[in-house]
């Protein structure tokens, strides 16, 4: 079975294919092999905005092939701080890699003028976009589908002016409603003078024993539609945990000062699923539709002309851009994650960046000299829609600096204590305990989706847990993603996939794994990320915890820096490199 990666050279301006079964085959797909690829492409120390920093894209052996595997993984070196940049993103490029014959792309130099890539099949062709460079990334997407062909089985990736003028956290559109949003990917794309790529493909996928296939498949997908396994996430949505959080003192909260929002109810799942829901729509290959587009009505003129704007909106988008921004209407906080969408700005990083600034103003560390007269105050939806657009156009050294992340910018002006990062990333919507904290600052990402410390800290809630206990819980979920992040598929089905049902999958498309050599892969993957970090100046010992974790109470109560530490002792003790 060929395993082909797509290489690009944008420098000399041609690409070729080679099979790397080798790597497919001890490294099994997704992130196993694109972290291989990244080993392999990424001189060490290189800058994340050079031409000599790739681009990686790579999909799983289940891709397109079974419900939910949905997912695609970007891996780089991120300019946001300056180790292990990875991102996942749904939305149709990974059925389109399946079917243009690619389960990797590398993408290496850069430019010398805009351009974007079209992908069909083995035809690789690097087309000027001088005429849309600029464009917002909401609009880019209808101007290439008009001229490029494959409808269908064809996926439009892009970037906004965040990402061409080099916003350290700006993100990749992707199909309208998905994206490669954490730690800068958009920022290496424009760094490429690379505004989009095209992805379509005519080609088949051919199974050694489709008996098997059917049977698993017939299972997993009876297990998705016809039980309750994933049915919440096609109702309400991921915003149905802002009133479960809000109950449970877990909603950040205006710069996490505090973990209850008195405005909740309004910015609800329930209310925005009653009263702003236009319409769900799916992954490709995925029966759930659990991406939720919201409607924001707006007059555009004075005789009473309304426009409707489509928004997707989930949790993550809701605490950044709402609460801990104090924002307590659903039109000011549909209007937020718009702006963030056109500029093409990670909206997790951009609420934190401007609930840092506006807690900053307030306390006099910065002036409205900085801000050029702007009023960043809590619910301030018109100075935070500005805000946006200045931090994209930088035109002073404040925005400049804001457009680098929180920790630059606490460390230009100050105010450190209450720069909500973890690992250089800004800090997901979550205030629910140690495990959380922890667990961000020893991800591979410094991400809440590398191991779910949040839900471990949920669970110490209802039963108390040992140090020791929420360590090792958060090492076997970081190990075990890792296998499940290289299949590739959406976490929200997680628990579908159980490990037995992974191996059945697997083996109904020919691979022969065991549950033990998975185990195995998953803690070997875990290494190899680290030795990325760790080659890239990583280190754990010199995390930097925000002092206002431990200032505002979480749901298990309030945080002592001393179990932070002492997990983090644990730790070390568990991982041989730590």
């Amino acid at each position: 079975m060929l395993r082909r990666v797509l290489y690009i050279d944008l420098d000399k301006k041609e690409s070729f294919v080679e099979d790397r079964y080798d790597l497919f085959e001890e490294w099994l797909g997704g992130t196993g092999v694109a972290t291989q690829l990244l080993l392999e492409e990424c001189p060490e120390g290189a800058d994340p905005l050079s031409p000599r920093a790739p681009i990686i894209f790579g999909i799983g052996p289940l891709t397109a092939l079974f419900p939910a595997m949905t997912k695609t993984v970007a891996a780089f070196k991120s300019p946001l701080n300056g180790e292990l940049g990875e991102s996942y993103a749904g939305g149709r490029l990974a059925m389109a890699m399946r079917f243009a014959g690619h389960e990797g792309l590398v993408i290496r130099g850069a430019a010398e003028s805009p351009c974007y890539i079209s992908i069909r099949d083995d035809e690789v062709k690097i087309k000027d976009a001088t005429s849309i460079w600029g464009i917002p990334a909401t609009v880019v997407g209808y101007i290439l589908r008009e001229v490029e062909a494959g409808v269908g089985r064809r996926s439009i990736i892009r970037i906004g002016p965040g990402g061409e003028r080099l916003v350290r956290y700006a993100g990749v559109v992707v199909d309208t409603y998905r994206h490669f949003g954490r730690l800068g990917l958009g920022a290496v794309f424009g760094s490429k003078n690379l505004k989009a790529i095209v992805v379509s493909g005519t080609e088949d996928v051919e199974l050694p024993n489709s008996k098997r296939y059917r049977d698993i498949y017939n299972q997993l997908f009876k297990t998705v539609v016809q039980t309750d396994a994933m049915e919440k996430y096609h109702d309400i949505g991921t915003p149905i945990n802002v009133n479960v959080l809000n109950q449970m003192k877990g909603l950040p909260t205006r710069n996490f000062q505090d973990s209850s929002f008195e405005a909740a109810e309004n910015i609800s799942g329930e209310n925005l699923a009653d009263n702003y829901l236009l319409r769900r729509v799916s992954c490709a290959h995925c029966p759930i539709g659990c991406i939720h587009i919201g409607m924001l009505k707006t007059s555009f003129s004075r005789h009473h002309e309304f426009e409707i704007r489509k928004i997707s909106y989930d949790y993550e988008l809701i605490y950044a851009l709402g609460s801990n921004l104090g924002v307590t209407t659903p039109e000011g906080m549909l209007e937020l994650i718009e702006a963030c969408e056109r500029q093409g700005l990670d909206a997790i990083s951009t609420g934190v960046v401007l609930a840092w600034a506006t807690e900053a103003l307030d306390r006099g560390i910065i002036t409205e000299e900085e801000t050029l007269g702007v009023p960043l105050k809590w619910d301030g939806v018109e100075g935070y829609l500005e805000a946006i657009e200045r931090i994209v156009k930088a035109p002073n050294d404040f925005y400049s600096t804001l457009a680098r992340g929180v920790v630059a910018a606490s460390d230009r002006y100050g105010g450190e204590d209450f720069a909500m990062a973890l690992g250089g990333n800004e800090v997901a919507g979550y205030h629910t305990g140690p495990a959380f904290i922890f667990g961000l600052a020893v991800g591979v990402r410094h991400s809440h989706l590398d191991n779910a410390g949040y839900s471990i800290d949920q669970a110490a809630a209802k039963k108390p847990l040992t140090p020791e206990e929420m360590v090792d819980a958060i090492i076997a979920e970081d190990d075990a993603r890792g296998v499940y992040n290289s299949l590739i598929g959406c976490l929200f089905a997680r628990g579908v996939y159980t490990p037995d049902r992974i191996v059945e999958a697997l083996g109904s498309v020919g691979i022969e794994k065991t549950k033990d050599d998975l185990q195995i892969l998953g803690r070997k993957i875990f290494d190899e990320k680290y030795r990325f970090k760790l080659r890239e100046g990583f280190d754990l010992s010199k995390s930097r915890i925000p002092r206002r974790f431990y200032e505002t109470v979480s749901t298990v109560g309030m945080v002592d820096p001393e179990t932070i530490e002492t997990m983090m002792e644990i730790y070390r003790e568990r991982r041989s490199w730590g």
